[in-house]
């Protein structure tokens, strides 16, 4: 075989790559489940309570992520500022993560989200004193599904009056 030949297969061979590569599909979860799912996070609010008028009491993580969305740290200005009004009252953060993964690491990972929550908190004048964080990893979940609808609602922190 001549180095020409050589080289015009190996060009043919790459050039036949490169078109397949570029009409390769990416196979995409839906983003829009009944409009309660944006990427991986829930954003309904059919499992969502108050903790006081118009305050939400939870807030959504992606898949294995402690890391606050825009729409979380939205909920937790909104309960940093009713807790400033309520300076008697005391909260609990509940962390929740989905079913996959190790009684361990997701009690681990629940700690961490509630953790994430508490620390936003405090950031707007929240003191650590009226704040206790609780994991329940995926021992408490909300929705008992086994898709991904049902794990997002469950990658959770929860914010409740203290007792």
């Amino acid at each position: 075989m001549t180095l020409t030949k050589i080289f015009k297969n190996t060009l043919l061979i790459l050039t036949a790559c490169l078109v397949l590569s570029a009409c390769a599909t990416k196979k995409e979860i839906a983003t829009d489940i009944e409009g309660k799912m944006q990427g991986d996070v829930y954003t309904g609010t059919d499992t969502v309570k108050y903790l006081a008028d118009g305050v939400p009491d939870r807030v959504f993580f992606a898949t294995n992520e402690s890391i606050l969305t825009t729409a979380s740290r939205e909920t937790l200005r909104a309960q940093a500022a009713w807790l400033r009004k309520n300076s008697g009252i005391n909260v609990v953060l509940e962390g929740h993560a989905d079913e996959r993964g190790t009684r361990e690491y997701n009690l681990a990972l629940g700690e961490r989200r509630a953790n994430a929550a508490k620390d936003y908190l405090m950031t707007y004048g929240i003191s650590s004193e009226r704040i206790s964080v609780l994991s329940y990893g995926k021992e408490r979940p909300v929705d008992s599904g086994s898709n991904p609808l049902s794990w997002s609602k469950n990658r959770r922190s929860v914010t409740v009056k203290a007792n």
